[in-house]
């Protein structure tokens, strides 16, 4: 099976309640099945979250979430010993005990603000991290988020924690940076962002983009949520020609037929 050059990062909720496939994979015999199928359609990351961050939501205590992480990054590292596994969380000591466990990624929406242990576990670890923009938290992201210019002011933001990381020992070639899409933001401010991918490479950083199934697609498309992998496909194909490095999907499969055509037609000559 052919892989695009743009880095597929498969979504693994083991949550009740995440917006799009709450309770689908909970338990590590679910979630096993899922990442089986997130790797057979072409994922090179497993980004696995116990904690939702969809808009209103409130978050879950620490022993909540490890519970629901950890043995299902035991036992896919088990099964996959050399794939890549990222943790979604805001908490340090998830993010230090699902590193020991095996994962190599972390994914903090909060950028490393929410836990001021985080940056000494990642620079510790030597592991990645994606720093993410979100205005507000999931609890209120969505009450009203506004901005003078987005892609100027969250771009501003990402510099700002790319220094925060380096002066906390985490070097630049171990960061990745997120716009989100979604997280504190109205329809007309994320269709300003996929427009503006460029502005976000110049802090010269991998881009990781995450449209999976977002509410933005279905007021455009007028789709439910679980029927916006289409809408999404499209979304990563301009991600893609935007330059983002990495996308972060629910439906790997689709997402990568259009991560190569969109690859395809930007070599074309």
């Amino acid at each position: 099976m052919k892989a695009p050059r743009t880095v597929l990062m498969g979504v693994l909720n083991v949550t009740p309640d995440s917006f799009s496939d709450g309770g689908r994979f909970m338990g590590v015999e679910a979630a096993l099945i899922q990442a089986e199928r997130l790797i057979a359609e072409g994922a090179a990351i497993i980004d696995i979250g116990g904690e939702s961050t969809r808009p209103y939501s409130r978050p879950v205590s620490l022993e909540v979430e490890l519970a629901r992480t950890i043995p299902v990054v035991e036992a896919i590292v088990r099964r996959h010993p050399g794939l890549r596994l990222s943790i979604d969380t805001t908490k340090a000591e998830v993010a230090r005990l699902a590193l020991a466990a095996g994962a190599g990624i972390i994914n903090d929406v909060s950028a490393l603000r929410a836990d001021p242990d985080m940056a000494e576990v990642v620079a510790r670890s030597g592991a990645g991290v994606v720093l993410m923009h979100m205005q507000g938290s999931p609890a209120d992201m969505q009450v009203a988020p506004a901005y003078g210019d987005v892609v100027g002011e969250i771009a501003a933001f990402l510099e700002g924690r790319v220094a925060f990381a380096k002066a906390r020992g985490i070097p630049r070639e171990r960061l990745m940076v997120d716009p989100g899409l979604g997280f504190g933001k109205t329809l007309e401010h994320n269709l300003a962002i996929l427009r503006g991918l460029a502005r976000f490479r110049e802090l010269g950083c991998p881009v990781l983009v995450g449209p999976s199934r977002k509410g933005f697609l279905g007021a455009v498309c007028g789709a439910e949520t679980h029927a916006r992998d289409a809408a999404t496909a499209a979304c990563v194909a301009l991600c893609v020609a935007g330059g983002a490095d990495a996308v972060r999907v629910h439906d790997v499969r689709v997402a990568r037929e259009a991560a190569l055509l969109a690859e395809a037609l930007a070599t074309a000559v």
